[in-house]
């Protein structure tokens, strides 16, 4: 039985996944998701916030510390959007080499392309859909970026784009007012709108027969639309949210103050004051699928980018064998 472990440190949170593979599949040991805006200020200054750095080695400490806890043999670490876009992002990889380096000699987290992300993306997202609702079309919507990738079951990507539009980028460079102003609001629908005219110039939306949307703005919003008391992993992996029901629940946490989000149980305290940015994604890219694919509902999944990563581990260690 060998344990593997995957990190995606992205703008707004860096997470964790470590599971261990036996005859029977894979078994989730535990998953870890703080919020830590790691891409805090990038989008103005262009450089990593210092105290932004010091929350993520805190996280990462405490996740190499699970990994040796749990006898982790294999890792991977990947960094997205924020440690792109930074000129200090040496100072980062830095610290994730002196951490990472507990686990596996020599190693840092490694910057990954926006084609990269969205295919460990589309793997993970489907892995628990059956096959017969493919092609699928995965949508994840991250702090600083927006992944649309189409493709089928058995992992041929038809199409892809990484567009620059996620929760912390629309919040910190247009809705900067606590709640939004109407002006905000429009402004960044036009930005949202102006992306979306590039996602349908290179993904072939039309393909798809079910749409996934993935990671935290998309698994809260189904939380928030199905009135649950508290955030279960169980009731929002898989459901299915109408788009009708999702565009009163968006235009609900658009209008609300981060105080009046976060007042919801389900909401992150560290979320609620970048989710009124993912909802104006989240619905262009619903009014996007209804359009171009003819659909009304997108199936919300748990599992993303880590279980993408974890798949790539283990398929790695099965060729060395």
């Amino acid at each position: 039985m060998t344990r593997y472990a995957a990190i995606d440190c992205g703008t707004n949170s860096i997470r964790l996944l470590i599971t261990e593979v036996t005859p029977e599949g894979v078994k989730e040991i535990t998953r870890e998701n703080p919020i830590v805006r790691l891409g805090k200020g990038v989008d103005a200054t262009g450089q990593l916030d210092p105290e932004a750095i010091e929350r993520t080695r805190v996280a990462l400490e405490n996740y190499v510390e699970l990994m040796e806890t749990h006898g982790v043999e294999a890792v991977r670490m990947v960094a997205t959007s924020a440690t792109r876009d930074a000129s200090n992002r040496d100072e980062f990889f830095s610290m994730t080499r002196q951490l990472l380096s507990k686990i596996r000699p020599g190693y840092q987290a490694e910057v990954i392309s926006g084609e990269e992300e969205a295919l460990l993306s589309f793997r993970g997202a489907i892995v628990d859909l059956p096959e017969d609702q493919g092609p699928f079309c995965v949508i994840d919507l991250g702090g600083g970026s927006t992944e649309f990738i189409v493709g089928t079951y058995d992992g041929e990507i038809l199409g892809s784009h990484s567009t620059q539009m996620g929760c912390v980028r629309l919040t910190e460079r247009i809705m900067r007012s606590d709640p939004p102003t109407e002006t905000e609001v429009e402004i960044a629908r036009d930005y949202v709108a102006e992306r979306i005219q590039e996602v349908k110039a290179i993904v072939p939306i039309s393909k798809a027969k079910t749409f996934v949307g993935c990671a935290g703005t998309f698994t809260t919003i189904s939380a928030w639309v199905q009135g649950l008391e508290s955030y279960d992993r169980d009731a929002i992996h898989l459901s299915a949210l109408n788009f009708d029901a999702l565009r009163v629940v968006t235009d609900e946490i658009i209008s609300e103050s981060s105080s009046q989000r976060a007042s919801n149980p389900v909401v992150d305290p560290g979320r609620a004051d970048v989710i009124g940015g993912g909802s104006v994604v989240v619905q262009a890219a619903i009014d996007l699928a209804s359009k171009e694919a003819g659909v009304d509902y997108i199936i919300i999944s748990e599992k993303d980018i880590l279980d993408g990563l974890i798949l790539g581990l283990v398929e790695a260690d099965s060729l060395k064998k």
